[in-house]
């Protein structure tokens, strides 16, 4: 299947690259395009030239389907001819970036697909959180998506505190990932970012309402597209002046996907602690003497002899128990949900040949 608009490239610039995989079985009408917004009753897709509303094919509005097999921005897709277009594939996508939807039920909630690094945007004001970049990082772990921290609103700080917290911060991260601090209305501050955002590269802004995202849009974007609002005194927090998921093609050649501050980062039951930040905790552990150690009475901990040496950060190691129950109970709820499906689905079969043994085929 050719690539449409073969002359012109358009693709390209919604972030398409050669190695990308095309199905060989697809019609010959059909269109490629990529999700560049997903509202509740629609999608808006972007051929390179055109942007155009679409709405899934039946099969993905199923009650069995998959919520994460469903079209995601990010996702490349094949469409029909038809007004509004209709999604009739989504293409293997080589990353996607998810986090555990919020309430009691387990599922996976995509954030993006098809996406090489995920900017970690925090205010330099009340909404730095060290434990939460921990938590960020956790989240991100495994999909595949480079993690960069971009600490924004480095313009408002002169106490030598916070430049010590940063200081602090960059120590505990893993060699491999960046870390800058800026002014995200800052064009030559924001250039460094520009690396991850050249032809072909897709990226996307997670973080809480008011650390930036949208400012830093604009200035990558080089206009006014993203509505911005200040933050509330007591909190640094912002409101959800991004209402969805959004693609945005830059000038530098790149994608950026803007998403809504997230007031909940659940995790999905699939991170692992030591690919995130706390590769050192886990080696730490490793040297217990006893390899059930819980790090609490037991002789030989050298948890507890980290933490006593002042090497650990005790405020860290209860950031990192936290998470490691929390994954444990994530995993548990995965682990019973799939269960669960599969008892369904071995009752379904069983009923299915009670009535075809009962009334025959029809």
């Amino acid at each position: 299947m050719p690539l449409p608009h073969e002359s012109s490239q358009a693709l390209y610039t919604v972030g398409w690259r050669d190695d990308l995989p095309l199905p060989a079985d697809a019609a010959p009408a059909s269109r490629l395009a990529r999700v560049i917004i997903q509202h509740r009753n629609g999608y808006v897709l972007s051929d390179g030239e055109n942007e155009f509303a679409a709405q899934p094919a039946p099969r993905f509005l199923r009650r069995r389907a998959a919520p994460d097999a469903r079209p995601a921005v990010g996702d490349f897709v094949l469409v029909d001819a038809a007004t509004p277009a209709v999604i009739q594939e989504v293409l293997p996508r080589h990353t996607v970036l998810a986090r555990a939807a919020a309430g009691e039920r387990y599922a996976r909630q995509i954030i993006a697909t098809n996406i090489d690094t995920a900017f970690v945007l925090m205010g330099l004001d009340g909404d730095f959180n060290p434990r939460r970049i921990e938590r960020y990082l956790l989240l991100i772990a495994g999909s595949g998506v480079r993690p960069v921290i971009v600490l924004t609103k480095a313009d408002l700080i002169a106490d030598a505190a916070r430049h010590s917290e940063i200081a602090a911060l960059r120590a505990q991260l893993p060699p491999d990932i960046e870390l800058h601090a800026l002014n995200a209305k800052d064009v030559a501050a924001v250039a460094p970012l520009l690396r991850h955002l050249q032809r072909g590269d897709s990226a996307v802004l997670l973080g809480s309402s008011g650390a930036g995202k949208s400012t830093l849009t604009n200035t990558l974007l080089g206009r006014e597209r993203q509505a911005t609002s200040t933050v509330r005194e007591h909190d640094s927090r912002g409101r959800h002046t991004t209402t969805h998921r959004a693609l945005i093609a830059l000038p530098s050649g790149g994608c950026l996907i803007d998403t809504p501050g997230m007031r909940e980062l659940k995790l999905t039951g699939d991170e692992d602690l030591a690919a995130a930040s706390f590769d050192d905790i886990e080696a730490l552990a490793l040297e217990c003497r006893f390899g059930d150690c819980a790090h609490g009475a037991e002789p030989g901990c050298a948890v507890r002899a980290a933490l006593a040496s002042g090497a650990l950060d005790p405020a860290r190691w209860e950031s990192y128990k936290k998470l490691r129950d929390e994954l444990g109970v994530a995993n548990e709820s995965l682990a019973t949900q799939l269960e669960r499906k599969a008892d369904s689905k071995v009752q379904t079969r069983a009923l299915s040949k009670r009535l075809v043994d009962k009334y025959g085929r029809r």
